[in-house]
């Protein structure tokens, strides 16, 4: 081979390496491996067993997640850190990639004030068990005077004051509802959720932390470790709902203000 030729032909190399070495370096990274959970709740949590529901979806997704629960009737966060339930012990048996809050659903005003100092006191103790803390946004009552904007509201505030993470379970709700308002997503006292709901939750916190799009999931749909009975097109249906409140909503929120027009003196 000639100088010349040799010359073109290492910089064709050089080239193609350094075109290569660009590419590399745009791939976008892999999302986080999420293997332990633990949710921190109430009724709304455990009623159809949503953390494990999580676990089922993430299994058949073939990426396994380790789910622990602490999840008593009527409990709020303060109710968990002085000992209303076994969550602060459970806590400290970590590490946790996530714990994921929730509460009932937060009006403005005091109880949304409330519910963002009870957030940063778990966030330290989440922070030292090797976790993040992620806010479960729920939905309101049929007949409640705080609708699902306040809820939102509440715990996007206690999310952005920690660094955390934002899970609308809530608001893929709405958005199931945007494209068949006839899904039966609450239970009977209007209050608690269906099966379907709870299901449709679960999608959005799977999504949310692993960040696997849930339309790739495959079409099973779970209650707890059983499966639940849907047709196809429902589960594609609840699938895009979560996929998109979570591309409405950031996953960490910043740090804003509270929306004035919907304070209120209501009790929490």
């Amino acid at each position: 081979m000639t100088h010349f030729a040799w010359t073109r032909c290492f910089g064709w190399l050089l080239s193609l390496l350094l075109g290569c070495a660009s590419t590399t370096a745009t791939v976008v990274p892999p999302p986080p491996v999420v293997k332990r959970v633990l949710f921190i709740g109430n009724s709304l949590t455990y009623t159809n067993d949503l953390p494990h529901t999580v676990a089922a979806i993430a299994t058949a997704a073939g990426m396994p997640i380790e789910v622990a629960v602490e999840a008593e009737p009527g409990l709020a966060l303060i109710d968990h850190l002085t000992g209303g339930s076994n969550a602060l012990a459970t806590l400290h048996r970590g590490p946790w990639d996530y714990v994921v809050l929730q509460q009932g659903p937060t009006p403005a005003g005091i109880c949304r004030d409330s519910l963002v100092l009870w957030t940063q006191q778990f966030d330290t103790l989440v922070r030292a068990a090797g976790g993040t803390t992620a806010m479960m946004m729920p939905w309101p009552a049929v007949d409640a005077s705080t609708g699902f904007d306040e809820v939102r509201e509440s715990f996007l505030a206690a999310a952005a004051a920690v660094g955390g993470v934002f899970l609308p379970a809530g608001e893929a709700w709405r958005a199931a509802w945007r494209e068949n308002p006839t899904l039966e997503l609450y239970g009977k006292d209007g209050f608690h959720p269906s099966s379907v709901g709870s299901f449709l939750a679960a999608l959005t916190v799977h999504e949310r932390l692993t960040g696997r799009d849930a339309r790739t999931l495959p079409l099973r749909a779970f209650r707890g470790l059983g499966d639940l009975t849907l047709p196809p097109s429902e589960i594609q249906l609840l699938q895009r709902a979560a996929h998109a409140a979570n591309i409405q909503f950031p996953a960490r929120p910043t740090l804003r203000l509270a929306a004035t027009e919907l304070r209120s003196a209501r009790p929490c």
